[in-house]
């Protein structure tokens, strides 16, 4: 079996979005023998899983159809396919996103042409389910590609890209563990969002050579109930989670102290940067509690990673806008919290 296409899913049947992921994917271009999709029910409430198991009746053998008990979030049903995931290569997909025909097809082909062992492309946005041309974007660039060093490295960890556009080596992933040895396996962090911003790095850093198609072959659905357009207080702290995630993994595998200029961006960007500003949309549903939750958010950066300010991607890349906003919190709560929402008062009524 030379792939196996992981599709974690939760009620998504609303308005054709699952059937549209999964047509595109036994639509692909590849000989059927080469390769199966495992899509794994977490705990819908809807009838994903009818829907599922009508794809596997449809298309014996290349489709299967697992089904979560309870709900672990993406991850969890992520470590039951991966369970189960013959392939020489492993590729995800979220199941209200679709690809072009010929997508697995032109990343193997170039993993073949190249001996790579792990291939991405870009993707593009989109609001109605179609093939036409959306806003690309670059999820990798060029100069990260080729036989891995170290300077290739630090930039793959400042810029990794999305998981689901790209394939891997299974190695990378699953080491030796041989498909069915279990009903789980321990990829993933369950029961948390962004749980592919927790493990990527590692599989970045075992790459030995990376390639990149600089095509948009994936559609990125944007809809109300994509977790990219959610924001509560599950979302906020599972992002804060999966950020010390990323430096828990880091000193355990051994690789903080090599990257950590690269590693420390990543945790400033997503664990305080990202949440801050998020928790601070009015819109987001905590007005009421912004101020304690920011308050303590920063508490815990003051604790974990005092000296932000002071790394070099963190000055380069980040707006001076936000560095001012972010440099007045670590001053005072107070003066930043009445700054912002004045600030943003300010702009609402000159619109």
């Amino acid at each position: 079996m030379k792939l196996s296409i992981i599709v974690p899913v939760y009620n998504m049947v609303a308005d054709g979005k699952l059937a549209f992921c999964l047509d595109s994917l036994m639509a692909q271009s590849l000989k059927p023998e080469e390769y199966e999709v495992i899509a794994v029910d977490d705990c819908s409430t809807d009838d994903s899983f009818s829907v599922l198991r009508s794809y596997a009746e449809r298309y014996p053998g290349r489709f299967i159809a697992l089904h979560s008990e309870v709900n672990h979030h993406q991850g969890g049903a992520k470590n039951i396919g991966l369970a189960k995931a013959r392939g020489e290569w492993i590729g995800f997909i979220d199941s209200d996103d679709w690809i072009v025909p010929d997508y697995y097809e032109r990343l193997l082909k170039k993993a073949e042409e190249t001996g790579a062992d792990m291939v991405g492309c870009d993707y593009c946005f989109t609001e109605e389910h179609s093939f036409k041309p959306g806003r690309q974007v670059s999820s990798n660039h060029a100069d990260q590609t080729g036989l891995m060093d170290r300077e290739r490295y630090k930039k793959l960890l400042l810029e990794t890209g999305s998981l689901v556009v790209k394939v891997y080596r299974r190695e990378l992933i699953l080491g030796d563990y041989a498909a069915g040895s279990s009903d789980k396996v321990d990829i993933f962090p369950e029961d948390i969002f962004y749980e592919d911003n927790a493990v990527s790095n590692s599989w970045m850093l075992r790459c030995r050579r990376f390639e990149y198609i600089p095509e948009a072959l994936y559609f990125y659905y944007q809809h109300d109930a994509s977790t990219v357009h959610t924001v509560s207080l599950k979302n906020l702290n599972d992002r804060m989670e999966a950020g010390r995630m990323i430096l828990s993994t880091a000193g355990s595998e051994g690789y903080y102290d090599e990257y950590k200029a690269e590693l420390d961006y990543q945790f400033i960007t997503l664990f305080y940067k990202n949440t801050l500003f998020s928790a601070m949309q009015k819109k987001t549903g905590l007005a009421k509690g912004a101020y304690a939750f920011t308050k303590k958010l920063a508490q815990e950066m003051k604790q974990l990673l005092p000296d932000f300010e002071e790394n070099p991607y963190y000055r380069e890349r980040v707006n001076a806008e936000e560095k001012k906003l972010m440099h007045m919190q670590m001053k005072s709560q107070f003066c930043f919290y009445i700054y912002y929402r004045l600030l943003w008062f300010y702009r609402g009524i000159r619109k």
